[in-house]
């Protein structure tokens, strides 16, 4: 019986360790580097989660799959006509989500960044912001950051209107 007390207790803590890496309404999020094997910019260079600083970011963490299901929030924020040196968009693409070929979401991604010339886009390969920030996956989730990079809006799967306009409101108050 004290072999399986000490147990639970260990499985607690380590379950506890990882609920802490989970990301928290104001806070930063533990840091996460995309490069080489785990993904980066579309040009093969890193990037890492500190560059959601200096501006307030929205983050999109897309599944390939459903790569439509928030162009509603993309459209609206577009629209928005957010100043470049205050706002900056990232697109992160869920590599490991899928089935289709990396050449066919490579086309894709060449068509977004036609149409949101302004969005930095971003690949993980291995789910690294799904393991490290325990977003959902499998989905389309949006994230938004502060200058300092605190986590101010997140919703994992679609947007509705009126979360739409929580985002935006949200960006807008710390621009």
């Amino acid at each position: 019986m004290k072999h399986w007390t000490s147990f639970l207790v260990l499985v607690f803590l380590f379950a506890s360790s990882f609920a802490w890496a989970e990301m928290e309404m104001g806070k930063v999020p533990p840091g996460v580097e995309l490069k080489g094997e785990t993904g980066g910019r579309l040009d093969g260079a890193s990037w890492s989660s500190a560059e959601l600083k200096g501006k307030v970011h929205v983050l999109f963490y897309v599944d390939p799959d459903e790569k439509d299901l928030n162009n509603d929030a993309s459209e609206a924020l577009d629209k928005e006509k957010l100043p470049s040196e205050k706002f900056g968009s990232v697109a992160v693409i869920n590599m490991a989500a899928t089935w289709l070929p990396n050449f066919v979401i490579a086309s894709s991604l060449e068509e977004k960044q036609k149409r949101y010339p302004r969005t930095l886009y971003v690949r993980d390969n291995k789910k690294v912001l799904v393991r490290t920030w325990k977003i959902a996956d499998d989905t389309s989730d949006i994230l938004a950051f502060d200058k300092n990079g605190k986590l101010l809006f997140r919703k994992d799967g679609k947007l509705n209107a009126g979360e739409i306009q929580k985002l935006i409101q949200a960006i807008k108050e710390n621009l």
